[in-house]
């Protein structure tokens, strides 16, 4: 049994297996280098060789439990015939949503369009290294992609105005993202990723009274439907106002949380394992805080099945030294 899955699987509390959110990317050294030679972001994400690279130059430097696909949750608008670019210092552009053009594009088209990434999960699975490690394949949530091609660029702190006003193309978009997400997923599973984790990143922007139409049932869906592959699920629905709720409804396998929660209370009120948590500035600091820090998470998730990670990605100008003191903190324990 692989290390995520003796926590996903069998809720295991002996052993805390450690894998990064972003851990592939901008703060390696090796990363920027393939970078700086590759401008074009998607362009790069549908380089099979260069794809599969950066997602095994963390695994081969650190000692983590897992792979996670190097990739974006924005492949799936772009699959769909969306334009999409990214900006230096601005982040994701994306073209105008046209709803006739999302609408007529077949499952055959899709896959063609971002088959680079699953020959990427299937070339990362088949390496020896990941022969006892985890590979994970994960997608943006419904209500995030929604908000990405509707707004067509991230959001921050606010959606487009009259974001909700024509509820029939809202209604519309999101059947057709929860359908080619399972398509994703599936694409993904087929090729290899034995763990998948559903990334709401902006599910903080909406008030709660939207939960259930826009979080809560579209996510039980691709939940359901993970599920039914036999493959564990990871949802991080980021700064949602109620975990507990959240879980109890759409039942994950796991949970992660991100650093605005108190993990004290985590712990009291959620039965399945858990995942993150720790501010991603505290690698920025030093040894000594680091190691206080990470060991709180370990401390308070010490009898309930946990899955050490950050509470959102690993910024850019985080030391690799830092990183490392940090897997062997969590592995030392």
């Amino acid at each position: 049994m692989k290390p995520l899955d003796k926590i996903l699987i069998s809720n295991d509390t002996s052993y805390n297996p450690i894998w990064i959110m972003r851990q592939a990317g901008r703060y390696l050294p090796e990363f920027r280098e393939i970078r700086k030679k590759n401008p074009n972001f998607i362009n790069l994400c549908l380089n099979v060789n260069l794809s599969s690279e950066i997602t095994l130059q963390p695994v081969q430097r650190f000692d983590l439990d897992a792979a996670i696909i190097f990739s974006d949750i924005l492949m799936l608008p772009y699959g769909l015939g969306q334009e999409v670019k990214f900006i230096k210092n601005f982040g994701p552009k994306l073209g105008k949503l046209s709803l006739n053009d999302i609408d007529k594009i077949n499952e055959i088209d899709f896959v063609q369009k971002i088959e680079p990434v699953y020959k990427a999960i299937k070339k990362v699975s088949s390496e020896p290294i990941q022969k006892n490690k985890n590979t994970i394949g994960f997608v943006g949530a419904p209500w995030t992609l929604l908000v990405y091609m509707i707004n067509q660029k991230s959001p921050k702190k606010n959606l487009k105005k009259n974001f909700f006003k024509n509820e029939f193309y809202i209604n519309r978009t999101l059947s057709i993202i929860e359908k080619f997400l399972k398509i994703h997923i599936k694409n993904q599973i087929d090729n290899g990723a034995n763990v998948i984790q559903i990334f709401d990143s902006w599910a903080g922007l909406l008030d709660e009274r939207h939960y259930s139409k826009y979080i809560y049932t579209p996510t039980q869906n691709l939940v359901n439907y993970v599920k039914s592959l036999n493959i564990p699920v990871i949802c991080f629905p980021r700064e949602i106002k109620n975990y507990k709720k959240f879980c109890e409804i759409i039942k994950p396998d796991a949970i992660s949380i991100d650093y605005n929660v108190d993990p004290k209370e985590i712990v009291k009120t959620i039965k399945i394992p858990v995942q993150g948590g720790l501010d991603p500035k505290i690698l920025l600091t030093d040894k000594e805080t680091l190691k206080k820090e990470a060991s709180k998470y370990l401390d308070i998730f010490k009898d309930h099945p946990y899955i050490f990670n950050l509470g959102h990605g690993v910024l850019p100008e985080t030391d690799p030294n830092m990183f490392e003191y940090l897997v062997k903190t969590v592995k030392d324990y």
